[in-house]
């Protein structure tokens, strides 16, 4: 009997835990909502990691396996994991994911879109996403959007749960109202401040915080640039007096540098997902990152 209860415990146990809603999600933000939404109802796992290009991510054989016992897909769509994804999902065999299935979220589906292509996309272009751009996940609005994406979906695949999905969702809405006060009340004096950018990924940054992006390191998306270029972009900095260089921390510094040097600009090495620095474990505190190193450069 002794031997027994504790093994029926063990058995209780792996129950409760395997009636958890499985959530995959293609990088570290959207897994980060997820676990603020679904809290102790939902086992979330990330198939990035926040200090990847999360444009190129090896499809290896454990991301199939995550996938295959997954009950909700999150990813962010617009092509931006074109590269990986689509082969994982189908790997998985997983209906419950696929395409159209409940459970599986294309996130930018609610966003306001910035950066879409009025006219007909190559490949002369760069590395152009034809639907829009897809770094939409930093500013709070749309984080909210997201969080609020996310809540429906466990509700609807967890209707038991639903009461509590919508509260959790209300107190992460509720603190995310409070911190963005704090967030740009900190960088209110960098409103208007015109930046270059290493990668067209901060559209969505400048436009709540009030930069003008005069010019790009990359003369197109993913296209390394020329010494011409460079010399080019470091004149128009000198020229509007550009004090300001954004960049993620998985792409090359030396180039960006460089520009900032012969241009008297400062280079501020960001934060753009969950996870990219030890420090940033969820979004509160990437966002506290981002404006931190911000004010920091000014």
């Amino acid at each position: 009997m002794r031997l027994v209860i504790p093994l029926l415990l063990v058995l209780l146990g792996e129950s409760a835990a395997s009636a958890k809603l499985q959530v995959v999600t293609s990088i570290e933000t959207f897994a980060d909502l997820a676990r603020k939404i679904g809290k102790d109802n939902v086992e979330v796992r990330s198939l990035s990691r926040g200090y990847m290009d999360p444009h190129f991510v090896e499809p290896k054989p454990n991301l199939v396996l995550l996938l295959n016992h997954a009950d909700l897909l999150v990813y962010v769509g617009l092509e931006l994991e074109i590269g990986w994804l689509p082969p994982l999902v189908l790997g998985a065999r997983n209906q419950r994911i696929q395409l159209g299935a409940p459970g599986n979220l294309d996130a930018s589906t609610g966003i306001p879109l910035l950066d879409v292509p009025m006219e007909r996309v190559d490949r002369s272009m760069g590395d152009i996403h034809p639907q829009g751009n897809p770094h939409y996940w930093l500013p709070p609005d749309n984080a909210a959007i997201v969080a609020r994406e996310i809540a429906d979906r466990l509700k609807a695949l967890d209707q038991t749960n639903a009461a509590n999905y919508e509260a959790n969702l209300k107190a992460f809405e509720s603190e995310l109202a409070r911190r963005r006060k704090q967030w740009e009340m900190a960088v209110a004096t960098l409103r208007g401040a015109k930046v270059v950018t290493y990668h067209k990924s901060w559209s969505y940054l400048s436009r709540w915080l009030g930069f003008e992006e005069i010019g790009y390191v990359e003369p197109k998306p993913g296209i390394p640039p020329a010494p011409s270029h460079i010399a080019q972009l470091i004149g128009q900095m000198r020229k509007q007096q550009v004090r300001l260089v954004l960049m993620e921390s998985f792409y090359p510094r030396s180039t960006a540098e460089l520009v900032a040097q012969k241009a008297s600009a400062h280079l501020v090495v960001l934060p753009s997902d969950v996870g990219a620095q030890p420090t940033v474990n969820d979004y509160f505190s990437l966002l506290g990152s981002v404006t931190e190193l911000l004010v920091q450069a000014k």
